[in-house]
């Protein structure tokens, strides 16, 4: 069933990041930059006002999936084994469910971004498997700022790795997980940006 979108779309969806960041505090940070870097990089890819509010969007909502994950996996300090790995993946999907529920007037636009941001450009992510183009363009974004914050910031299992490390180590994911035109993209915004870690 359809609903009428509330008059104040930016009021829409606040209550879903709060929701999550009271399931884990890194979260609501990592959103954050991740959607203050992904405007930068859509904006140098000339995407449209509305598609660029799918991605502030999507962005912002990108891990939401995660209220559907156990809390001793989401801040398990060690490795995951392979079952724990598969819950975490579901995020993605949970999260397209939870965002196809709102009353956001785009959002199928903004469900599909996340549900995709974790796809990989050669096929080999999930939840799709979707290779190349077939990849939502708004998701091939994500992906890489998603990468870049999650490296550059500390997390209970590993600590924080620099600029020039995290570069290094994405720029050996070019062509299996990011797109190359994007990725270079990213690489002349991030020069500038003040998201750019030290």
């Amino acid at each position: 069933m359809a609903f009428a979108l509330a008059p104040d779309q930016e009021n829409a969806y606040p209550s879903l990041i709060t929701a999550l960041c009271a399931r884990d505090a890194y979260t609501r940070g990592h959103c954050d930059r991740v959607c203050a870097l992904a405007l930068e990089v859509g904006r140098a890819a000339d995407l449209s006002a509305p598609s660029l509010d799918d991605l502030r969007i999507a962005s912002q909502l990108h891990d939401v999936g995660k209220i559907g994950v156990r809390d001793t996996v989401l801040s398990k300090p060690g490795k995951l084994t392979p079952d724990e790995r598969e819950e975490i993946k579901a995020h993605s999907v949970i999260g397209e469910r939870i965002i196809s529920e709102t009353f956001l007037t785009n959002r199928d636009e903004v469900a599909s971004i996340v549900r995709h941001h974790h796809e990989a450009f050669d096929g080999s992510g999930y939840p799709d498997g979707l290779a190349g183009a077939d990849i939502p363009l708004s998701s091939r974004i994500l992906s890489i700022i998603d990468a870049y914050d999650a490296l550059t910031t500390s997390r209970p299992y590993r600590m924080a790795k620099s600029h020039h490390e995290t570069m290094n180590i994405l720029k050996h994911e070019v062509d299996t997980k990011f797109d190359p035109n994007i990725f270079l993209l990213f690489t002349k915004v991030i020069k500038a940006s003040s998201a750019r870690a030290s």
